[in-house]
């Protein structure tokens, strides 16, 4: 059985926006696309550690705020001549809130 945390309303998130949920073990960064799709991933870029929250969303990319590395939003892979990975969480919307899965939450290295 999967466990999801709400953790706020997808109206919260201005469309091509973000924001921070802190955790015990780090900060994840929840986009929200022009579409109004999820997307949850650690808050620092592998780079210099940017705080990837802070950044441009484009279409399903952000661009870290720091040294304009693109990381796509679905796999976390950086893109372009950059190489590096941020982790990625399953996230959802359910009758406009936003829920993030507790397994992989839980999973994360400290």
């Amino acid at each position: 059985m999967t466990d999801w945390i709400d953790i706020g309303a997808l109206d919260d998130i201005a469309p091509r926006g973000a924001r921070v949920v802190k955790t015990v073990h780090g900060c994840v960064a929840v986009f929200r696309t022009g579409t109004g799709e999820v997307f949850a991933l650690d808050n620092a870029c592998p780079h210099k550690q940017g705080p990837l929250a802070e950044g441009i969303v484009h279409g399903k990319t952000v661009t870290c705020p720091l040294h304009n590395w693109v990381f796509s939003l679905e796999t976390g892979e950086a893109l372009g001549a950059d190489e590096g990975r941020v982790a990625t969480y399953p996230a959802r919307i359910e009758a406009g809130r936003i829920l993030l899965e507790t397994s992989f939450l839980k999973a994360r290295a400290a």
